[in-house]
C-alpha cells in the first residue's frame, strides 16, 4: 500500500518535471552532441557524418579563441565586482540603517530588466549622456562614446554587467547576513573582536554558502552573456568584444556553419561545466556551520 503511494506521489509531482527537464534539457543537448558530428548547415536536410571534423576546424578558428579569451577577462571582472559589491552593500543593508527595505528593492530593480532593453538603454549613455557630460566639462574620458573604443566598450560590457547582475546577489548576501546566528556575533563582540577580524574569520566563514551561490550564478551567467553584448555593442568596434556566446551564434546561424558553431557551443558548456564544478567544490569545503 505503502509502495504504491510513494509511485502515486512520483507520477503526480515528480514526472512531470522529469518529463520537462528530459525533453527541453536533455534530448536538445544530445542532439547538439550528434550535431557536432555532422556537417548540417542548419537548413539542409540531410546531415552527413564526418566525424570529429567539426572539432579540428573549432581548433583553427582564431576568432573563437579570442572570443573566448575576452571572455575569460570579462567573467574574472564581472565575477569580482559583482560579489564585492554586492556583498559589501548587503553587509550596509543589514545594520539597521533607515530605509534599508527601499534600498534593497531599488538595488534589485535592474535585475527586473531584459538585457536586451538594458543594453539599449545603456548604449544611449554612453553615447549620448557621456559625450554630452564630456562636452560640457571638458573631460576628455567621456568625450568620445566609450563604444567606439574597443577598451572602454568592453569596460561598458563590464559596467553595465556588474549594474543588473549586483542586485540579485545583493538579495542571496542579504538572505545570509540576517541568518547569521546572532549568539555568534554577541559571542565575537563580548571577546572585543575588531571589525576586520568577525569579518574575516566569523562572518565570512559562516556566509560561505552564499558566497558558493553567488560565485556559481556569476561565473554561469558571466561566461553565457549574449543578450546585453548583442544590445550594447554587437561586437563592435570590429569584432573587438565579441564574446564566446555571440561568437557560436554568428557562426552557427549567421555563417550556417551549424556544426563548427556546435561543436564550439560544447567546449564552451564543457569549461564551464568544469569552472563552475570546480568553483563550488572547494567553496563547499570551505563552508562551516554556526
Amino acid at each position: 500500500m505503502k509502495s504504491s503511494n510513494n509511485k502515486k506521489d512520483f507520477c503526480i509531482f515528480a514526472l512531470p518535471g522529469l518529463f520537462c527537464f528530459v525533453a527541453v534539457v536533455m534530448v536538445p543537448f544530445l542532439y547538439g552532441v550528434y550535431l557536432t558530428l555532422t556537417d548540417w548547415n542548419g537548413v539542409a536536410k540531410e546531415k552527413n557524418f564526418i566525424g570529429l571534423a567539426n572539432f579540428a576546424g573549432v581548433i583553427k578558428d582564431a576568432q573563437f579563441w579570442n572570443s573566448l579569451g575576452l571572455t575569460f577577462k570579462y567573467v574574472i571582472a564581472v565575477v569580482i565586482l559583482v560579489n564585492v559589491l554586492a556583498f559589501a552593500i548587503a553587509y550596509l543593508l543589514t545594520r539597521g540603517i533607515k530605509g534599508q527595505n527601499f534600498f534593497r528593492a531599488g538595488f534589485f530593480t535592474p535585475n527586473l530588466i531584459g538585457g536586451i532593453v538594458l543594453g539599449y538603454i545603456w548604449q544611449f549613455v554612453f553615447s549620448r549622456v557621456f559625450v554630452n557630460i564630456g562636452e560640457s566639462t571638458g573631460w576628455s574620458f567621456f568625450e568620445a562614446s566609450w563604444l567606439s573604443d574597443p577598451d572602454k566598450a568592453f569596460l561598458a560590457l563590464v559596467v553595465v554587467s556588474v549594474w543588473q547582475l549586483s542586485g540579485y546577489m545583493i538579495l542571496i548576501y542579504v538572505a545570509g547576513f540576517m541568518g547569521l546566528s546572532k549568539d555568534v556575533m554577541e559571542a565575537a563582540n563580548i571577546d572585543g573582536a575588531s571589525g576586520w577580524v568577525k569579518l574575516k574569520n566569523i562572518i565570512m566563514p559562516l556566509m560561505m554558502s552564499s558566497i558558493t551561490i553567488c560565485l556559481f550564478l556569476t561565473l554561469s551567467r558571466a561566461f553565457m552573456v549574449y543578450d546585453v553584448n548583442l544590445s550594447l555593442t554587437a561586437g563592435a568596434p570590429y569584432g573587438t568584444t565579441e564574446m564566446a556566446a555571440m561568437h557560436v551564434y554568428e557562426k552557427a546561424f549567421t555563417s550556417r556553419q551549424f556544426g563548427v558553431g556546435q561543436a564550439e557551443a560544447f567546449i564552451l558548456f564543457v569549461i564551464v561545466a568544469c569552472i563552475s564544478g570546480l568553483q563550488v567544490y572547494f567553496t563547499k569545503k570551505r563552508e562551516v556551520e554556526a
